[in-house]
């Protein structure tokens, strides 16, 4: 009987590892293909796009360029990013992840420059170029840089911040982070511009919400109670701006300028029911076009400048409409 019962143990016990075998190898197989598709496809030369994040309408508009890049240039693309522009561990994986796929080149727009700088270094050794988009990584391991020149388009929010609020006030910011050079520019944009040419203009706070649109909300309306006397709140790309809208909207400061960056389909509807009083846009399509074309450019040996400036423009109830501001919106 003992014998029968030890007989039929190792026969399921072989069963089992007969199944497990099967599924490892399934998985092995699926891997395998899943890295080498990329390189292989028709043939065409691959870029790797790792986005700073996927869920704002701005990076699918950026996604949207390099798309069309890739397209006209007949190369081929991937764009990944992590969910929120905080999860900087989960961009470094997905930058070791796109090299392990052996790219023709790659286009990163960087939540922290020095978190992946290891990882650019093992690119520039493997010669595989790096087109930094929207946010620059510091060191020349970058071919190029396809950006908006964000300390500028900041001085233009900070202008028409003043305008607003009549060159004196309190004022306060919502930055999507203290890393990013965007996150850094567009803050220190604002800031310097409102200290060297508005004295009467006062500063008194600046939260960080990472772009995410909850934790900016919660962000301003902690601004909104601490300082009553607030005149204008500045949010520095799409999640920052609508975290400021709805703490307008929800403690009902109806007095309070609000100026924001980026798009978006929230943006564009607080502009024109009043409650965003205008916001810098960005030329999200050609960021993310540029960067294709400069990567590809690279690849074949041609002179690519080192900053490509992608341009902004300011946007109001006034000339929202106009063909020209219409052009650079995204929903």
């Amino acid at each position: 009987m003992k014998k029968a019962k030890a007989g039929i143990f190792l026969s399921s016990v072989l069963a089992l590892s007969m199944v497990l075998g099967a599924c490892s190898s399934d998985n092995a197989s699926t891997e395998s293909k899943d890295s080498s598709a990329a390189t292989k496809d028709d043939g065409k030369r691959y870029v790797a796009i790792i986005s700073k994040g996927f869920q704002h309408q701005y990076w699918q508009a950026v996604k949207k360029g390099a798309e069309q890049a890739a397209d006209d240039l007949n190369v081929k693309v991937t764009f990944v990013g992590p969910e929120t522009e905080s999860q900087v561990d989960k961009q470094v994986e997905m930058l070791r992840n796109a090299l392990d796929k052996k790219p023709n080149a790659i286009g990163l727009a960087a939540l922290d420059s020095k978190a992946v700088l290891p990882l650019l270094e093992q690119a520039q050794s493997k010669k595989i170029p790096v087109v930094a988009f929207d946010s620059g990584v510091d060191g020349d391991i970058p071919v190029a840089t396809a950006a908006t020149d964000n300390k500028a388009a900041a001085a233009l929010a900070a202008d028409k911040m003043a305008k607003l609020i009549g060159k004196k006030g309190e004022v306060a910011i919502v930055a999507h982070d203290q890393t990013s050079k965007t996150g850094v520019d567009r803050r220190d944009g604002f800031v310097d511009q409102i200290k060297s040419k508005y004295p009467n203009i006062k500063i008194v706070d600046i939260q960080y919400g990472a772009g995410d649109q909850l934790k900016s909300t919660d962000a301003a309306k902690a601004i909104l109670q601490a300082h009553p006397k607030l005149k204008g709140l500045f949010g520095t790309n799409e999640g920052s701006a609508i975290g400021v809208v709805n703490a307008v909207k929800e403690l009902n400061k109806k007095s309070v300028k609000v100026i924001g960056f980026d798009s978006g389909k929230l943006q564009i509807d607080a502009i024109k029911s009043g409650v965003m009083a205008g916001a810098i846009t960005q030329n999200p399509i050609a960021i993310g076009y540029e960067t294709v074309k400069a990567a590809v450019d690279t690849l074949d040996g041609k002179k690519v400048s080192k900053s490509i400036d992608t341009g902004f423009f300011w946007y109001d109830k006034t000339n929202i409409d106009d063909s020209k501001i219409k052009d650079v919106l995204y929903e």
